[in-house]
């Protein structure tokens, strides 16, 4: 099995990465929507808060890689792009069952992630800048750059989203050639 798995900063492109991997055939899975699917699970709307206080609480109660080893079950195909890694506790869980891992690297700078998650209307992401900055310190305390630092490759989303969707084509491409 390949496993291919982002990190990155909220807004800084991976989603759009993974739309380019579908293209190519690989199955995928967003750790996000664990969390989101146990904050409904809850009863919960999906607010910025809600879900910021359920990612935080399960790894209070369970431990940094909680959310990594929720996901494992559900990595059953061949190629597969796990989507929003947060914390090397989170690397260390998927190296440690798929040997034949990539850790993909997704930047973007702070403004530009901001004017991303402005347009976009997803209901978690927080309103104003204030809520953008504290979901960065949110996830900067869970470890993300640490997570960033083990990357295997990284990307600059920085351009037009046709420079980034050609530029995640051929990542996935060397990434997958890695593995032959």
């Amino acid at each position: 099995m390949k496993l291919i798995v982002t990190v990155g900063m909220p807004g800084s492109g991976k989603d759009e990465l993974l739309e380019v991997a579908r293209s190519m055939g690989f199955a995928t899975l967003k750790m996000g929507d664990l969390v989101r699917d146990e904050t409904r699970r809850r009863g919960l709307p999906l607010s910025n808060a809600n879900v910021a206080r359920i990612a935080s609480e399960e790894r209070q109660k369970h431990g940094g890689a909680v959310w990594a080893q929720r996901a494992l079950p559900k990595l059953t195909e061949t190629r597969m792009v796990v989507d929003g890694c947060r914390s090397d506790d989170e690397v260390t869980v998927f190296r440690h069952h798929f040997g034949d891992l990539f850790v993909l690297g997704i930047f973007a700078s702070p403004e530009t992630r901001h004017a991303r998650m402005s347009s976009r209307g997803r209901s978690d992401d927080g309103a104003d800048l204030q809520a953008f900055y504290d979901r960065d310190r949110r996830e900067l305390k869970w470890g993300i750059g640490n997570a960033f630092a083990l990357a295997d490759g990284m990307l600059v989303n920085e351009g037009s989203l046709d420079e980034f969707r050609r530029a995640a084509r051929s990542m996935l491409e060397r990434a997958l050639a890695g593995s032959d």
